[in-house]
């Protein structure tokens, strides 16, 4: 059971990425906006669909579970999350960006598109608990955050285009 839902889980992370490309590929406008509006629309499809019933339902309930309040935290990490992702997919959409970068912003992108798989194995074999891996998620996400935010400031500083729509 957990092999299927290792591979679905890849499925999905896979159409994760292909989704995130589609969108900024497609929209017309400067590079920062469609950052924002992919990856936070994205955040947003993936929490309506996957977490606002179980948290609507289960959190107006009497009794107080800590699974809400998770359920809360890994929101909040998917948001961070689908921004990095849709900052990867665009400067690795970009024609001037260079050569060497490549290789790290495809890494970091295999990396995002894997790392809930990564995280249930992790889990499974340390047997860690929900907010262990919880934990791991914040400092993976922020990790790989601050990376591609390093990326996208000398990418934006080196093409002297902060602000400047004509190289978005």
């Amino acid at each position: 059971s957990s092999g299927i839902n290792a591979e679905y889980g890849g499925a999905v992370d896979l159409f994760d990425l292909v989704g995130l490309f589609v969108i900024i590929s497609q929209q017309i406008g400067r590079g920062d906006l469609k950052i924002l509006v992919a990856g936070v629309g994205w955040a947003m499809a993936e929490l309506i669909s996957m977490r606002l019933l179980p948290l609507w339902v289960g959190a107006r309930g009497i009794e107080f579970s800590w699974k809400y309040i998770q359920l809360s935290f890994e929101a909040n990490i998917s948001l961070a999350h689908h921004i990095v992702m849709a900052m990867l997919i665009w400067m690795w959409t970009r024609n001037n960006i260079e050569k060497s970068v490549l290789p790290l912003i495809i890494s970091l992108l295999l990396l995002c598109s894997s790392k809930q798989t990564l995280l249930e194995l992790l889990g499974t074999l340390f047997h860690f608990t929900s907010f262990g891996i919880l934990s791991i998620n914040v400092m993976v996400t922020l990790l790989v955050g601050l990376v591609a935010t390093h990326l996208y400031i000398n990418l934006c500083i080196q093409d002297n285009s902060w602000g400047n729509p004509k190289y978005h």
